[in-house]
Order: structure tokens, then sequence, then C-alpha cells
């Protein structure tokens, strides 16, 4: 499918707008999750709602853009297939974070476990801009930058969270338990920077087509 000039389809861009709200919610959730756990540990069966809604959406965008005749889209059909999933894989990996709290009968978060909920907010709340900016045709780059500075800031308490948990004498089953916990919240977020890949991607061929 090639970029169409006409008004994008807004049915289709309304589905990937409701992919980047799925994606904040997801994100708040969890913040919310952590910040008073396990008090509020009922709020992973919201992530899970999420979850399912996220592949919903995923599947009625990718069934919009391979269904019968054209549909306008500011993206050709590889990549709205590829940042539908990248946005339902950030819900899936903070979800399984969320299971994984209860799963594994965690008791208290770690600090750095709240940081990386905190970066999720941030990344979620810059993509569901971007999203509307692509629906809108307006500068979409100052909310790329700021997910990929996230990103960064992610891979950072990755490192630190690892670290900590091999000092202090820390219970070999904590090690494991939040090292797999820590590595879900990781993948949440790498998922944001693959969304903002792809958003750069769409934007360098919208530049390419208008020479």
């Amino acid at each position: 499918m090639s970029f169409l000039r006409r008004s994008p389809d807004g049915a289709l861009m309304e589905l990937v707008e409701e992919a980047g709200r799925n994606v904040q919610r997801s994100g708040l959730l969890m913040r919310d999750l952590l910040a008073d756990f396990p008090e509020h540990a009922s709020l992973a069966r919201d992530l899970k709602v999420c979850e399912q809604e996220g592949d919903r959406i995923t599947h009625d965008i990718i069934h919009r853009l391979t269904g019968r005749g054209r549909v306008a889209a500011p993206f050709d059909t590889g990549d709205g297939y590829a940042l539908a999933t990248a946005l339902d894989d950030i819900v899936d990996h903070t979800e399984q974070a969320a299971a994984q709290l209860g799963l594994y009968g965690v008791e208290a978060p770690m600090e750095q476990s709240l940081e990386f909920a905190e970066v999720l907010v941030g990344a979620g709340e810059q993509i569901a801009r971007a999203l509307r900016c692509l629906r809108t045709g307006t500068e979409l780059a100052p909310h790329l930058v700021e997910i990929h500075r996230l990103e960064n800031e992610g891979d950072r308490l990755q490192r630190d969270a690892v670290a900590s948990l091999f000092v202090g004498g820390i219970d070999p089953m904590v090690v494991i338990r939040w090292k797999d916990i820590f590595e879900s919240l990781e993948a949440a977020v790498d998922a944001c920077e693959t969304v903002a890949h792809v958003l750069e991607g769409i934007t360098l061929k919208q530049r390419g087509r208008r020479r």
C-alpha cells in the first residue's frame, strides 16, 4: 500500500490513537500498582484488561490495513503492522510485570521498580502525543527524542536494579524474582523505543514521498 494524499482514514487513525491511550493507561496503572503494593494488588486485573484490549485493538488495526480496498493512511501496511504490534508489546510486557508481582508473592516494591513505572508513564504520554501528531500531520520529532531519552533512563535503571540485587546478602530467590520483573519492565520500555523507531521510519518515508 502506498501513501495516499487524501485525508487519513478516520477509523484507522482512531484505532491507532486508541492503542496509544491503552499504552498510557497501562503505565499509569503500573505506577499506581507499585506505589501502594500490595494494597493495590487488584490493579493487576485492570492491567490484564488493558492487555486484552491491546490484543483487540491490534487485531482491528491489522484487519483494517489488510482488508479489501485501500485505506488512506500516513504509513504503508508493513509500517502499520509494526506500529500496532510494538504498541501491543508495551502493554503485554507491562501486564507481565504486574502478573509476576503476584505470582512471586512480592511483599514490597523495590525503589527501581517505582522509577521504572515513572519512565513508562512518561513514555506512554509521549507516545500518545506522537500518535496524535501522526494523524494531524504535525511535528512529532520532539516526542520521539523524549522517548529515546526515557529508554536510556530505563537502561540505566536496569543496570542499577540488577546490581542492587547482588549486594547486601539478598535471598537468592528474591534476586531471581526481581530479576524477572525488571526484565519485563525493561522490555516494556524497549518496546516504547521500538514504537519511536517505527514512527521515525514513517516520517522519513513521508518526507521522501514529498520530494
